[in-house]
């Protein structure tokens, strides 16, 4: 009864996705194990990544050493069960995943690529990340960012309400109000 082998530690999730693109720097960054270890020190258990068009293969672990466990998958239909069941997630900055995961109330960190041409994505991790709805890191300083961060620092994203902006421009092309 007393035995503390028999204790069971609650699955806690970090889900990285990089979209559909090809992000391999956030992948080999995910798949450290320096990176690992940190997880696991902050109590998380599992790590899930989904690694898109990247030819960089994560490495496996089924976490039998009494490590992380590691698995990872190229992409599916949703990835809206992952971020359901994550407990932190490490996303591209694409405004899809990064608004789908704040509406969640998740915990994020979002890694610019900044490899893409003309990366507008960084500006909106940056601004969010100034108002602190979400950490914003770079492949290369993703280890720093989760060895420090405090996720009770983050504020919750209220989304805004477009309904004025819509009655505004539809007065101005001449539609009736409703």
């Amino acid at each position: 009864m007393g035995d503390t082998d028999d204790y069971i530690k609650p699955v806690r999730t970090v889900f990285v996705t990089v979209g559909t693109t090809c992000f391999d720097a956030l992948v080999k960054a995910v798949d450290t194990h320096e990176f690992k270890r940190e997880l696991f020190a902050r109590g998380y258990t599992h790590l899930l990544i989904q690694m898109g068009r990247g030819s960089y293969i994560p490495t496996k672990s089924t976490g039998e050493d009494g490590s992380l466990v590691v698995d990872f998958f190229t992409f599916s239909s949703s990835i809206a069960d992952n971020l359901r069941s994550a407990s932190l997630v490490i996303s591209h900055a694409g405004s899809g995943s990064i608004f789908e995961t704040l509406r969640l109330r998740k915990p994020l960190i979002v890694v610019v690529n900044e490899d893409l041409m003309d990366n507008h994505q960084s500006e909106l991790a940056e601004e969010l990340a100034e108002r602190k709805h979400l950490f914003c890191a770079r492949p290369q300083t993703l280890y720093q960012t989760i060895a420090t961060m405090n996720l009770e620092s983050l504020l919750p994203y209220h989304p805004g309400d477009a309904a004025p902006v819509a009655k505004l421009i539809n007065r101005f092309l001449g539609f009736p109000d409703d």
